[in-house]
């Protein structure tokens, strides 16, 4: 499972951006921005309502403490593909109470919403870092918290073990981890160079890596998140953008020599064979003309 998490100025923005998606230039380009996230609420705590009745509720607690600059709270957590169907939708639940409690906001307002839009299920949380009484949930360590919680929730219910950033970990684990970064960027790059020896273009290398359970994210560079959420750029494992369409070329001009050779080949296959074939008359010609003598 991985967990991020961050703080903000604005319920409005991100409670949009978690029921509508991002805004799009048509209603039409909307609705199928919507259609495409799946939303689905699945709890809510010390608040209740549309998004825009959320979103009030949420402004008139942070009141209580005008001078907090960022009162809001966004966590995501994002579970494995290997995790699905594992977790009932009260197992969530109770993973993102223990979530509020380690971030002491479990008697503060939060919302939260299921998203099914990248393949695999991920929640968000939204939640009121200001409660009833004014007081601010702390943020310190967020980071380093959230990926605690991860590990330890992976343990719990038996999901599958995602590594956490090396900066969160004691030396001898991030020996073992770098181990483990180590083999998968080594199994990344064989992907790579199978797909690259098997493709003409960017889009079957794309394609043939995805059919392997990475995610690919192509635009002027290209990354791969494979199946433990780990991702890594393409410069990472020598196999930048620019170095995977190069070596396409490169695969491309060997296959055409590789073609042109086995055509010479088999010009040249026929050619012998052509003139084996005219030896061969040429010696059942002269067998004839000599029995057609000695008949003589």
């Amino acid at each position: 499972m991985i967990g991020k998490v961050g703080t903000g100025k604005s319920f409005r923005g991100v409670l949009h951006y978690l029921f509508e998606g991002r805004r799009q230039e048509s209603k039409e380009l909307q609705m199928q921005e919507l259609e495409k996230k799946q939303v689905e609420v699945i709890a809510y705590n010390q608040c209740f309502g549309t998004r825009l009745e959320l979103v009030r509720e949420m402004i008139e607690v942070a009141k209580l403490n005008p001078d907090q600059s960022k009162p809001v709270f966004h966590f995501s957590l994002s579970f494995a593909h290997s995790d699905a169907g594992k977790l009932g939708l009260q197992d969530k639940i109770d993973i993102v109470e223990k979530l509020a409690e380690k971030f002491d906001f479990e008697d503060h307002q939060y919302v939260v919403v299921a998203h099914k839009d990248t393949g695999h299920e991920h929640l968000h949380i939204v939640a009121n870092r200001i409660g009833f009484d004014g007081k601010t949930a702390s943020d310190s360590n967020s980071y380093k918290h959230v990926a605690e919680f991860a590990r330890k929730m992976e343990l719990e219910y038996k999901l599958e073990q995602v590594l956490s950033p090396n900066k969160f970990l004691k030396p001898e684990q991030r020996v073992a981890q770098s181990q483990r970064v180590d083999n998968r960027k080594e199994a990344l790059k064989k992907h790579l160079q199978t797909a690259i020896k098997q493709s003409t273009d960017v889009q079957q290398v794309k394609k043939y890596m995805e059919q392997r359970g990475y995610e690919v994210e192509l635009g002027r560079g290209i990354a791969f998140t494979d199946a433990q959420h780990v991702r890594f750029k393409g410069s990472q494992v020598g196999y930048a953008l620019m170095d995977i369409e190069k070596k396409l070329k490169q695969e491309q001009l060997l296959r055409q020599q590789e073609q042109n050779r086995q055509a010479q080949l088999l010009r040249q296959h026929q050619e012998e064979l052509k003139k084996q074939q005219e030896q061969e008359k040429e010696q059942q010609q002269q067998v004839r003309q000599y029995t057609q003598g000695i008949g003589r």
